[in-house]
């Protein structure tokens, strides 16, 4: 079994880095797992989907209009993608997307995701908000993993 976590964002753009702030975080987990930065450049996730894998956790900053530092866990519906002019800038819904046309999407996808604050701003901080709710994307990781794992 091969199980992906995958942080997504820019470490930059402030809250645009919760993905990979999750990911330096994660420790103590099922020898099945492996977790990966992306930064903000899909292709390195889409290769890491053809290698195979049995689950995939998404880790990205999400808009979804909440109160900011809300934790959402998502289980995205992916439709196969149309034209994607630059995959290397492409987002986590159009790798997604890529990846069921090529065959190699899991059965298993939950993205873990985080209401930002700001994610234009250059800073390398998260915000407040957002900075608290690592330690709560991170169990929400864990329990994941562990379930799918055991």
């Amino acid at each position: 079994m091969r199980i992906i976590v995958a942080g997504v964002g820019n470490v930059l753009r402030r809250d645009d880095g919760f993905g990979p702030a999750v990911a330096a975080r994660l420790h103590d987990l099922p020898d099945c797992v492996e977790v990966i930065e992306t930064g903000i450049g899909g292709i390195a996730l889409l290769q890491e989907l053809q290698a195979g894998c049995d689950g995939l956790v998404l880790v990205d900053a999400v808009e979804r209009g909440a109160v900011p530092g809300t934790v959402f866990v998502l289980e995205p519906e992916v439709v196969v993608a149309g034209h994607v002019p630059d995959v290397h800038l492409a987002n986590p819904n159009r790798v997604l997307s890529m990846a069921k046309g090529l065959g190699c999407l899991p059965k298993r996808i939950v993205i873990v995701g985080c209401q930002p604050t700001d994610v234009d701003e250059l800073e390398q901080r998260l915000s407040p908000a957002v900075e608290r709710a690592v330690e709560v994307a991170v169990e929400k990781v864990r329990e994941t993993v562990r379930a799918w794992a055991s």
